[in-house]
This record gives C-alpha cells, structure tokens and sequence, in this order.
C-alpha cells in the first residue's frame, strides 16, 4: 500500500521524478519490512541471522537430547531425519553434527547462545516461537517429553520471553499437530477431534469465525516468504511449511465434522 501511496505524495507535492522514485522504493521497502520483518530491507542483516538462527538450533538440541543424561536412538534419528529434510550439503551437515555435538557435552552452557540469539534475531517476529517449535520437536521425538526435557524446555522458552502458559500452549499444540503429519487422513474418532482442535490452539467451544481466524493465523506464521524475510534459513523453509500441511488437515477435519452437525 505505502509503495502506491508515498510516489503519490510525492508528485502531488511537487517533487521530480527521482523523488518519485525514491518514494516508490523507500514505499516497497516498508511494505516488505511491515509484512516480513527486518531482514527484508537489510540482507545483511538477514544473512546473520540466518546464521545464528541455524548455529542455535542445532546446538540446542544437542542440549536437549543430552538432557536426561544420554542420547537416544530415536533423538539419533530425529537429528538425522530433521538434516534430510534440510537437504544439507556435506559439508553443512558436518557443520550441523559438530554443533549438536558440542551442544551435547557436559557443562554446556545455553546462556552464551540464547543472548547471541536474542540480540540477533530477538526482536524479529517468529523466529524465537520457530526455535521453541523445532526443541519441542526434538523433545517430542521418542513421544515423551520427560521431565529433564521439559525443565529444559521451560528455561529456554522464559528466556525468549514466553509464559509458562503460553509455553504448555505450544507443547499442545506440537503434540496435536505430529497427529495431522502427512495429511492426517486417518483421523476418525473423537479423540482425534480434539487432537484437532488442539493442534489450531482453540477448543469445541470455539466459534467458527475464531476457529478460521487461528487457522489463519497459524498459515501466515508458516509461510515461506515470511519466514524467509525474517532470517528463517532458506534450508529449514522447507521444515517449518511442512507444520501448515498439519494444521490444514486439522482444521479441514473440524469443517468436516461441523459440517455434519
């Protein structure tokens, strides 16, 4: 909007055509920062974080495999699923093992990485919600978040500046939303409803209008030009859009069974 409407002000108030054109730009570059975030104006500035934002999550999660004193078979094999689905270069994916490596040593301190992190990327929209979100995955990847983990995962997410309510909100939703992945097309039952609604963060006393309205919200945070814009690794773009396929399937078996009601 800004793009179409300072190039207006400009001629209007009298200004040549470079001042138009400067208008035009500095408009578009304002569309995209209010839309995106800062890293769409400064690629500088997204590259680094981009940087930190990859650098942080492999080495929390080497801290969170290590939590309960050892590493498991099926935290292995999360770390390794989650770099396939990055399609990591070789060397990348050398990177990304020593990281979790040194994550996972005793006498590992978070402290050092989570300030890094928040001075790079913690004033950007979604960026620290999307670094809770691939913990709790990794958390979740034996189906027990025990209670190490969680006491872990508590830290973290009060340092990037989430209440213990909105912590255990996104626990629940994560939880609800590994029953939609690849489609969901099983959900039946009643407990898979709830699964459903839990997955969108609303209940079966929520209305329609703010079932849609979550929905709507949880696709926009998952989309890729926004996610990009914010400093999200374009590697890891590909990991985080594949949450909307969860919560599509989830909030197309609501329509379906309030349909029927």
């Amino acid at each position: 909007m800004l793009k179409f409407i300072l190039p207006l002000l400009a001629y209007f108030s009298g200004f040549g055509f470079f001042g138009i054109l400067f208008a035009l730009f500095l408009g578009s570059s304002l569309d995209r920062f209010f839309s995106l975030g800062l890293g769409a104006i400064n690629p500088l500035t997204n590259e680094k974080r981009q940087t930190i934002f990859m650098e942080t999550v492999f080495l929390l999660k080497g801290k969170l495999a290590k939590a309960d004193g050892h590493i498991s078979q099926d935290e292995i094999s999360h770390v390794e699923q989650f770099m396939a689905q990055l399609g990591m270069t070789f060397e990348h994916r050398k990177k990304a093992i020593n990281l979790f490596k040194q994550g996972s040593t005793e006498g590992f301190y978070i402290e050092p990485v989570l300030d890094e992190f928040l001075i790079v990327c913690g004033h950007t929209k979604n960026l620290k919600q999307l670094l809770l979100v691939f913990l709790i995955a990794m958390a979740l990847a034996d189906g027990v978040v025990d209670q190490a983990e969680d006491s872990l995962l508590r830290t973290v997410a009060t340092r990037l500046g989430f209440s213990s309510i909105e912590y255990e909100r996104l626990i629940a939703m994560a939880k609800s939303q590994s029953h939609f992945a690849g489609g969901g097309g099983s959900a039946t039952t009643a407990s898979d409803l709830d699964d459903a609604y839990s997955a969108l963060g609303v209940s079966d006393q929520s209305t329609d209008h703010e079932i849609k309205r979550a929905y709507r919200k949880l696709m926009s945070q998952y989309h890729p030009d926004k996610l990009m814009g914010q400093g999200v690794p374009e590697d890891m773009i590909q990991v985080a859009t594949g949450k909307t396929q969860e919560v599509q399937s989830a909030y197309d078996f609501i329509k379906k069974h309030r349909s029927r009601n």
